[in-house]
C-alpha cells in the first residue's frame, strides 16, 4: 500500500511540473526567439536534463516538439515584422533591432552564401552561434517571401532543438544529479556560443601581435 500512494501522488505532482513546465519552456524560447539576447539554446538542454530525469515517458519528445514550434514561431513573426519594417518608409524599430545585431562583414559573408547557396544556408544558420540573425537580415533584404523563408526555416529549428537536446542528453547522462547534469549542459552550451566570437577577437589579435 505503500507504494501504490508514493505512486499516487508522484502522478498528479508530475503532471503539474509538466503542465507549469513545457508553457514556460514555449514562452521563453518563443521570447529568445524574438529578443536575441536570451539563451534559448541553455534552455533547451536544461529542460532536456530535466527531462532525462522524469519517469513519464515521451518528455524528450515534448521538449524537442515545443523547443522546435516556439523556435519557428518566433523567427516567422520576427521575419513578418522585420518585412513590415521594408515596406515602411521610415523602417521599424525590428528591422532596426535585427541591423544592429548583424555586423556588416557577416551580413555581406551571409548575402554572399545565401546567393550561392540558398536555403542550405538558411538551415545551417540556426546551428551556427550567432549565425541565425545575419542570414533572417540577408532574407529581408533579399525580398524572401515568408513562405519561402519558412520552408528552409522549419529543419533550421528542428536541427536546432535537436542539437541542443543531444547536449542536454550529453550533461545529463554524465551525472546522476540532475543539478549536475543541468549545469554541465549550461556550460557546454555557453562554451558552444561564445567559441566563434573568441575565435574571431583571437584572429584579429594575431596580426596585431606579429607587426609588433
Amino acid at each position: 500500500m505503500t507504494w501504490l500512494a508514493a505512486a499516487t501522488t508522484a502522478v498528479p505532482e508530475e503532471t503539474t511540473q509538466q503542465a507549469v513546465g513545457y508553457p514556460s519552456l514555449f514562452l521563453l524560447v518563443l521570447i529568445g526567439a524574438l529578443v536575441p539576447v536570451v539563451p534559448t539554446g541553455a534552455l533547451v538542454s536544461s529542460a532536456t536534463v530535466v527531462a532525462l530525469h522524469r519517469t513519464a515517458p515521451f518528455s524528450l519528445a515534448l521538449v524537442f516538439v515545443t523547443a522546435s514550434l516556439a523556435a519557428f514561431l518566433g523567427d516567422a513573426v520576427l521575419y513578418c515584422l522585420g518585412r513590415r519594417g521594408l515596406g515602411s518608409r521610415n523602417g521599424s524599430r525590428w528591422l532596426e533591432t535585427l541591423r544592429s545585431r548583424a555586423p556588416e562583414d557577416r551580413l555581406r559573408q551571409a548575402q554572399t552564401l545565401l546567393a550561392e547557396h540558398g536555403i542550405a544556408v538558411l538551415v545551417l544558420s540556426r546551428l551556427v552561434p550567432a549565425g541565425r540573425i545575419p542570414v533572417m537580415l540577408a532574407c529581408l533584404l533579399a525580398r524572401w517571401p515568408l513562405h519561402r523563408f519558412s520552408r528552409g526555416n522549419l529543419p533550421a529549428c528542428l536541427a536546432w532543438a535537436a542539437t541542443y537536446q543531444m547536449i542536454g542528453v550529453l550533461g545529463g547522462s554524465l551525472f546522476s544529479e540532475p543539478w549536475a547534469g543541468l549545469l554541465t549542459a549550461v556550460a557546454l552550451t555557453v562554451l558552444l556560443s561564445a567559441a566563434p566570437t573568441a575565435w574571431r577577437r583571437l584572429r584579429r589579435l594575431l596580426p596585431a601581435h606579429r607587426s609588433n
